[in-house]
């Protein structure tokens, strides 16, 4: 019973870990895409120096979840929550390094002017900041309706991706500067739209902690 307990214990502290990864991710993506708009370097330089917060808190996870399989040695369902949690983990870093990248890009065009306002990229964000929310309470609630609901807002995210390279697509035989600035646009267009598809993955992830088998959300 005491090593169920703290079984138990050590599962809700990976759990913890996974919201607060989350919301660091969702934070750091918001504060990229704000950079973005305004062209605020010194916002764009603090989501880029605060991702390592990101690489220490899966780092945490890995180390308990390892902890727990040596120690514990689960199996069947309990087995897979650690796993799914490590997957989780490494989904939830490489997005806060695709929004650093974002960050990135504002630095890129540091001292200049936007070619055209951008729109399409915030709802872009909007939507894949509530796939992460959901993507997590998924794997807490093990809710596998949550989880399919990725593959829905995914396909609104990509039409937006769509929307944005078309729009931007008459700047890229315009004159240098604004071909440049274009490029780069449609790159956090992508990069927002690579965050979404790691979301998925949780999706994935819940329903392969929940039955057993791994679908193909991201088709």
């Amino acid at each position: 019973m005491i090593r169920r307990v703290e079984f138990d214990q050590q599962l809700e502290e990976l759990k913890t870990l996974l919201r607060d990864m989350s919301t660091h991710t969702e934070e750091a993506l918001t504060a990229a895409v704000e950079s973005l708009q305004s062209l605020d370097a010194e916002k764009a330089r603090k989501v880029v120096h605060l991702d390592a917060d990101l690489n220490a808190m899966e780092e945490q996870i890995m180390d308990i979840g390892s902890r727990l399989i040596l120690t514990q040695q689960p199996v069947a369902k309990d087995l897979r929550r650690i796993l799914v949690a490590f997957r989780i983990a490494s989904d939830l870093e490489r997005m806060g390094d695709l929004a650093r990248d974002v960050a990135k890009v504002t630095l890129r065009l540091e001292g200049q002017k936007l070619v055209k306002p951008i729109v399409d990229i915030p709802r872009m964000a909007g939507i894949v900041n509530c796939m992460i929310t959901e993507a997590i309470e998924s794997y807490l609630e093990e809710n596998t309706d949550l989880a399919y609901k990725m593959a829905r807002d995914d396909d609104q995210v990509d039409h937006l991706y769509s929307v944005i390279f078309h729009d931007l697509l008459s700047y890229l035989t315009g004159e240098p500067e604004a071909a440049n600035q274009a490029m780069l646009l449609v790159m956090v267009g992508r990069y927002i739209e690579r965050i979404a598809d790691h979301a998925t993955n949780i999706g994935e992830s819940t329903v392969y902690l929940v039955t057993g088998h791994r679908p193909d959300l991201n088709q």
